[in-house]
């Protein structure tokens, strides 16, 4: 429910259609979703690198560096962290709107959060990417040693460990990252959108750069 009054929308007088046309491809927010340690941030900066190779107007929305900045004042409640896809969510639709192509890297781990901002989206504009690792490997990279806090009860609401993960369901895409290269992730990823008609390799690229 919005609590300010007196507002009126304001249509742009340059339209996401527009902004695509002049960018010379689609845009759409690709929602990975995971575990810690699953490989979220990596997967979706390497593919962001290959995006940005191939030319596409791209951006990477962070978990952790969100609650740097816009997301500081949250905590890690099932009630923060409501609010803290909510307005991601809201952040990566203005992406999409300004004709981009954004990821997101959060463990968003509630379904009825990710639904509430898949509704944000037109039709193919929300593609959620499911990195699917299981929890014994998670915790065995453990690259923050966040589980083995969490384990020692030095952090509280640890998704995995006291606080649940609600896996998707129909995820656009799925991504086994204890089976999958790095390399590999990102080529199903770039599979995916080129089929949507996202947008169309216009060269090689050094994926892993």
């Amino acid at each position: 429910m919005t609590k300010a009054t007196n507002i009126t929308w304001h249509e742009a007088s340059i339209t996401k259609e527009d902004r695509r046309t002049q960018n010379g491809h689609g845009s759409c927010v690709l929602w990975f979703t995971g575990l810690s340690g699953s490989g979220k941030s990596t997967i979706a900066n390497a593919f962001s690198s290959y995006m940005y190779q191939q030319g596409i107007n791209e951006y990477v929305l962070d978990g952790d560096n969100i609650r740097h900045g816009l997301n500081k004042d949250l905590g890690f409640s099932d009630a923060d962290r409501t609010e803290n896809i909510r307005r991601i969510g809201e952040v990566a639709k203005l992406f999409v709107d300004s004709g981009k192509v954004v990821t997101t890297a959060f463990i968003s781990p509630f379904r009825s959060d990710r639904d509430q901002v898949r509704a944000l989206f037109g039709k193919g504009e929300f593609i959620e990417v499911f990195v699917d690792c299981p929890l014994d490997e998670c915790e065995r990279r453990d690259p923050k040693q966040l589980y083995a806090k969490a384990r020692r009860g030095e952090i509280k609401d640890f998704t995995g460990i006291d606080s649940p993960y609600e896996a998707p369901e129909n995820p656009e895409i799925t991504l086994r990252s204890d089976q999958l290269t790095i390399e590999q992730a990102v080529i199903a990823i770039a599979d995916y959108l080129r089929k949507q008609k996202i947008f169309e390799d216009s060269k090689t690229a050094n994926i892993l750069t």
